[in-house]
């Protein structure tokens, strides 16, 4: 275990910042009494991560950081929030090495500007003799979070390195179309532009041919889902001509535009995504209102679920959308569909891209594994 443990740190790059962060969380009561917030945190009997309400107690010293707009200036300009994300996303999580990173340009939607997405495959992955693609790794399509108005591929670059590495999976990261200058349905036809892409890719890509996942944070996980919806067979919109995913990997999804949940009036305030965020990042992605309550929007509200891909739905239990992804895991769950359902307890949304938290960083890597193993169920062995 202890070699295990060396091995891996010399397959990671910890910048400074990091790693201080780091050292600094490991130690949450030190941050806490300084900051004078000793008392653990309670919410619908979930205790708050020590580690994780440092943070928070540190950050709101540091006039506050939220997935959200924190004022009306912010919410006019989706271009600070971008570069804010994507710098906060550079000093939260250590960058795994061992993985070789290419970008690729795509043709996007009929239309619609090209495409870019990142492929990402660990060293030594598929390589070796196969035979009609058997031997071959799979693949899984990543969306990033963001609220469908921030993130990129630079902002979730070290969340798809670990998940490459960890999976064994070659991991295609799409940098799908944002609000307010594309509002929906752009993103939506941007993920099924590149899914339909990957699929059709596997010879050039080097995975198996036809097993390919899709996986996605937060807004992410909602394009994720509704990506699975679209193509699944015999559903006959989307893209009916390309194959279903054989696997779905939803981390803290949003799947119902309504905001309706308990978990969204409970912990809806003092826990980085906040109600104010998120009804920003809807109002901005959503201008009509009457797209709310459709299947492409908020796939919890589909007619049918059965047959989707089997699912792996994580949550965490300091996060608005808990009650989202859990609802979405029961309704699968009755529809048929075989779900493996995880809550973090202890967690807040983001803590998928906060490896500087060694307890979230933990997780993280034991979501990507799950992943990973639900991924490799539906392929065929070598041979």
């Amino acid at each position: 275990m202890l070699y295990n443990r060396r091995l891996q740190r010399t397959n990671e790059r910890w910048p400074l910042a990091t790693r201080l962060g780091s050292a600094l969380f490991s130690r949450p009561g030190l941050v806490l009494g300084l900051t004078g917030g000793r008392s653990p945190v309670e919410r619908d009997g979930r205790v708050l991560n020590r580690s994780v309400q440092a943070l928070l107690a540190l950050v709101n010293r540091m006039d506050g950081f939220s997935d959200g707009p924190a004022d009306a200036t912010q919410a006019d300009d989706p271009a600070a929030l971008r570069t804010r994300l994507t710098r906060m996303a550079r000093l939260a999580m250590p960058v795994r090495t061992d993985v070789h990173v290419t970008g690729r340009v795509i043709p996007g939607p009929e239309g619609a500007p090209d495409l870019l997405v990142r492929v990402y495959r660990q060293y030594g992955t598929g390589i070796g003799p196969t035979s009609g693609g058997r031997g071959r790794p799979p693949a899984i399509v990543y969306y990033h979070g963001g609220g469908w108005v921030t993130g990129d591929l630079d902002s979730h670059d070290a969340s798809c390195r670990l998940l490459a590495a960890v999976s064994g999976c070659v991991v295609v990261a799409v940098d799908y179309r944002l609000a307010p200058e594309d509002p929906f349905p752009a993103a939506v036809d941007d993920a099924l532009a590149a899914y339909s892409w990957v699929q059709r890719h596997s010879d050039d890509l080097g995975f198996a041919p036809g097993q390919v996942g899709v996986m996605g944070d937060s807004a992410g996980g909602n394009l994720a889902a509704v990506v699975a919806l679209e193509t699944r067979s015999g559903n006959g919109a989307g893209a009916p001509d390309v194959s279903p995913p054989v696997a779905q990997g939803l981390v803290y999804p949003a799947v119902d535009a309504r905001f309706g949940t308990e978990s969204f009036r409970t912990v809806g305030d003092g826990f980085f995504l906040n109600r104010a965020g998120m009804e920003f990042f809807r109002g901005t992605y959503l201008p009509d209102r009457a797209d709310w309550e459709t299947a492409r929007v908020s796939p919890l509200l589909a007619a049918d679920h059965r047959g989707l891909a089997p699912a792996l739905i994580v949550t965490a239990g300091f996060d608005p959308l808990r009650d989202d992804g859990a609802n979405y895991a029961a309704a699968l769950g009755e529809a048929g569909v075989e779900v493996e359902y995880r809550c973090y307890d202890d967690q807040v949304h983001g803590f998928f891209g906060m490896g500087l938290l060694p307890d979230s960083w933990a997780l993280a890597t034991e979501v990507c594994d799950a992943m990973g193993r639900l991924m490799r169920r539906s392929v065929p062995p070598p041979g």
